[in-house]
């Protein structure tokens, strides 16, 4: 969806969605294994993500495969990969990215030299990948990646100074949908809309399961990023549908689990009384699961208990929803993602095609009911056929 969409007819594409889907279903529909951007066929992913070769085809065909292989020449491509911080959502992300990579490899004979730096300490350390980009641009890299809390304007000339050293930068995982899409300098964006694909989507499962009327405690990241602000447009959407829902306090976690416990500690000790906890991002949601459980609380069995919510997608989100200590993640595409941004590196800077300045991937709320399915799909790209 673009950013120049008004939050009303956005809201209403959601709620339609919802409406007719079911948003408690959690559905799995649109994955990264039917994507319709891929040149190499993913048919043959379980295999190659366990070691194999998967059987690897293009849907252009062998002659198609052998141009391809031509125009590829053996070529190495020089990439750099700067998430915020180095976590699990970003180790999933890297290692399903291995598996595109390697896949394009056997194909077409792409060689990749990656390099990873992540700021030390907390979202904050922005000014470690401000550092960094222009490290990698004054080395000559072909394509830098970047998720990243610096201010806008800063990373836009960042980026200019990147393109005039030849350079293509990438954004991945960002909060684009708060900017003028005009001004983003960037090549591509791949990642998911933060506010209807996240906070809309969570606050409208918190509604839905305690049937529109509770007590919600929020656990926001880091003051003033431009995720929250994002988030919060789609949560705040969704509680303007749903007046039965009170947020009753909020805290920053920081998107770190021991911050995010700390924070609904706090929360706790001055709003026993609640029916729900919204964490911003899944590590602070699984830590106010451990608030919930030390406070002496019930989590939430089906029926009664705090509910407890989070976004990421995390394989210990997973287990967690398992053992009955998360009630629901919002899966915003961990693996899709990581796919997705090597296909646009290749397509961009290999073949020279003209890749889309947004490009979204499917979110999905996973819970108890569907976990299994969304556990495996991750799992099954973790184990990459190799890592660079």
């Amino acid at each position: 969806m673009s950013a120049a969409n008004s939050p009303t007819q956005a809201g209403y594409s959601r709620r339609s969605m919802l409406t007719h889907m079911g948003i408690g279903a959690g559905l799995l529909a649109g994955s990264g294994l039917l994507s319709a951007c891929s040149t190499v066929s993913t048919a043959g992913n379980a295999k190659a993500a366990a070691g194999g070769t998967g059987g690897i085809a293009s849907a252009g065909g062998a002659a198609y495969d052998a141009e391809i292989k031509k125009l590829v020449n053996g070529r190495t491509l020089q990439v750099g990969w700067t998430p915020p911080i180095l976590s699990e959502m970003f180790d999933q992300m890297e290692k399903a990215a291995f598996g595109r990579m390697a896949e394009l490899e056997e194909a077409y004979g792409i060689q990749w030299k990656w390099e990873r730096s992540a700021p030390t300490g907390n979202f904050d350390a922005v000014e470690q990948q401000v550092s960094t980009v222009r490290g990698w641009t004054s080395r000559g890299f072909d394509a830098v990646l970047v998720c990243t809390g610096a201010n806008f304007a800063t990373m836009q000339n960042v980026y200019q100074q990147a393109f005039d050293g030849g350079t293509q930068v990438f954004q991945f995982n960002q909060p684009v949908e708060v900017y003028d899409e005009e001004d983003i300098l960037a090549v591509s964006n791949i990642g998911y809309d933060n506010r209807w694909q996240s906070g809309y989507v969570a606050g409208s499962f918190i509604a839905e399961t305690l049937k529109g009327k509770g007590k919600i405690i929020q656990i926001m990241g880091p003051s003033g990023s431009d995720w929250s602000k994002a988030r919060q447009i789609g949560f705040d959407l969704a509680l303007k549908e749903n007046p039965g829902l009170e947020v009753v306090g909020t805290a920053d976690g920081g998107y770190l689990r021991d911050k995010g416990l700390n924070a609904a500690q706090d929360l706790l000790t001055r709003f026993r009384d609640i029916d729900a906890i919204y964490g911003e991002n899944e590590d602070m949601a699984l830590g106010a699961s451990q608030a919930v459980d030390a406070a002496g609380l019930k989590q939430w069995d089906g029926s009664e208990g705090v509910v407890v919510v989070g976004a990421d997608g995390l394989i210990s989100g997973m287990e967690a929803i398992k053992a009955g200590k998360l009630t629901a993640s919002v899966d915003v595409g961990s693996v899709d993602q990581g796919r997705a941004f090597i296909d646009a590196v290749f397509r961009r800077v290999v073949l020279g095609e003209h890749v889309a300045k947004i490009i979204e991937v499917p979110t999905r709320v996973v819970t108890k009911d569907n976990v299994d399915a969304a556990k495996a799909y991750i799992e099954g790209n973790m184990n990459p056929a190799k890592t660079y």
